[in-house]
């Protein structure tokens, strides 16, 4: 029996609420202007909310699709660096980072599943009477395609054939290809460089393969609705996107892959230790071994890179006769530096957004503590006619509760209008996103903030005393 009793209650519960809520509708719309200006403190809150979230979520999506295009967190790099102090002694004794290193890792070093040395030239390209000095120009092994994501487009990787054979042979990125020979866009067809000769340094170098072509989700997107609305492509579009472009998408496309013992063979062989100290590249140690750029390797699980470090530690301490004179980059470091700057640039831009809506809350504060002095009669009136407290501290609370509610309503939807605003004129590689989450925190802030701003006038009105009330001029 209890059941059927509920339900009528329950009705009438709700009747009353909406009621309640159509009586605070009528008030503000009663005193309009007022009431836009109280919502103004919770729209700007609220939108600038979204925005930031929205901005700091594309930050983080193009700084992680950097990570990724750069080998992941598995890749680890090696790079010579000075004796440490209390080894200075035997400075006359550091070799570097040698390909007997490489080789040393791949047969000592379980952990490691693979190795890539690198032998960088500092190089002009020419061909068709156009030069270009690509970013990254190196000797390196075949494997070097896998350990950096590149993809070939047109064409072949050098193999290891190639390699031992000394061949003169390259591969390029579409930076090179666009320099040389002219961009796609340009021409208006596609561009093949393959079995073209390109000289480099002066020496000639037939050109077997090219990468495709790098870019970050955003760029993609602004490329291809371009190419699909060329009527609304604006004079300097392109060089807009190109500055917007992660500078990591544009190293890889400025690549230039040679095999490793052609630029021992061409350009390292019978360099002198006069001429690493006057910064003119790598030469051979003191036992002959070419010494390298660098080398990278890839571990075999990223809960393992603190084992496999060491034990690449290990490793390398053992060709270099005990010197430490190499050092470790992970790309860990990098993502905790992005992970560290997504958390400071949520908390600074919330904090911020926090107190704008903070000052909202007082606004709609001080407008219902104004709405109440108005309405000290009617509160009287209604009092003197049944209304108990509870219906004067829910009636007044609800009315701040709405205009609240509608503030971050129009808040959201200006939100995007100012997210678009950013996409066009923050230097950001990727546009802002706006995701579900921050939108619905963003609506459950500002009715929070409507609850809080609520109280206190409710509580104000539900405590009247209606004789006094009644008596109010």
């Amino acid at each position: 029996m209890s059941a059927p009793s509920l339900a009528p209650g329950a009705g009438s519960a709700s009747r009353q609420m909406l009621i309640t809520v159509q009586s605070g509708l009528r008030e503000i719309w009663a005193h309009k202007f007022r009431s836009l200006l109280t919502m103004l403190g919770i729209l700007l809150g609220v939108s600038s909310l979204v925005a930031m979230s929205a901005l700091v979520a594309g930050m983080e999506k193009g700084a992680k699709e950097s990570l990724i295009a750069i080998g992941g967190l598995e890749k680890v790099r090696v790079e010579a660096q000075d004796v440490p102090i209390e080894q200075r002694h035997l400075t006359d004794d550091a070799i570097g980072i040698t390909i007997n290193d490489v080789y040393a890792l791949r047969h000592s070093a379980p952990l490691v599943t693979r190795t890539s040395p690198e032998m960088r030239l500092y190089a002009t390209l020419s061909a068709n009477d156009k030069k270009f000095r690509p970013w990254f120009c190196c000797g390196v092994w075949p494997v070097a395609l896998e350990m950096n994501e590149h993809v070939i487009q047109h064409g072949r990787m050098f193999n290891e054939l190639d390699d031992e054979l000394a061949r003169n042979v390259c591969v390029i990125g579409t930076a090179t290809r666009d320099k040389l020979w002219g961009s796609p866009e340009e021409l208006g067809r596609e561009v093949n460089p393959v079995g073209e000769t390109l000289y480099l340094n002066g020496v000639p170098f037939t050109v077997i393969g090219m990468f495709q072509h790098y870019e970050s989700d955003q760029d993609r997107k602004e490329r291809e609705y371009a190419k699909a609305h060329p009527e609304e492509q604006k004079p300097g579009l392109r060089a807009r996107s190109r500055r917007r472009g992660s500078w990591v998408f544009y190293l890889k496309n400025a690549t230039v892959y040679l095999p490793l013992n052609t630029v021992w063979m061409r350009f390292r062989y019978g360099a002198t230790r006069a001429a690493i100290s006057a910064g003119n590249g790598m030469a051979v140690g003191t036992t002959g071994d070419p010494r390298l750029s660098g080398l990278e390797f890839k571990v075999v699980s990223i809960d393992q890179l603190a084992e496999s470090i060491q034990q690449a530690r290990n490793v390398l301490m053992c060709t270099h006769h005990g010197i430490e004179d190499f050092s470790f980059r992970t790309q860990e470091d990098w993502a905790e530096q992005i992970k560290t700057f997504v958390h400071n640039a949520r908390l600074s831009g919330g904090l911020i957004a926090g107190i704008s809506l903070l000052v909202g809350g007082i606004g709609i504060m001080n407008i219902m503590l104004a709405s109440i002095s108005e309405r000290v009669r009617e509160i009287g009136i209604r009092k003197s006619v049944g209304a108990g407290m509870g219906d004067i501290f829910i009636q007044i609370l609800v009315e701040s509760v709405v205009i609240a509610v509608l503030g971050g309503l129009v808040g959201l939807a200006a939100s995007y209008g100012l997210v678009c605003l950013i996409a066009q004129f923050a230097p950001t590689d990727n546009a802002p996103i706006v995701g579900l989450l921050a939108l619905a925190v963003a609506f459950a802030a500002s009715a929070l903030i409507g609850v809080l701003a609520g109280i206190i006038p409710a509580l104000k009105a539900a405590r009247l005393n209606p004789i006094e009330a009644l008596k109010y001029e």
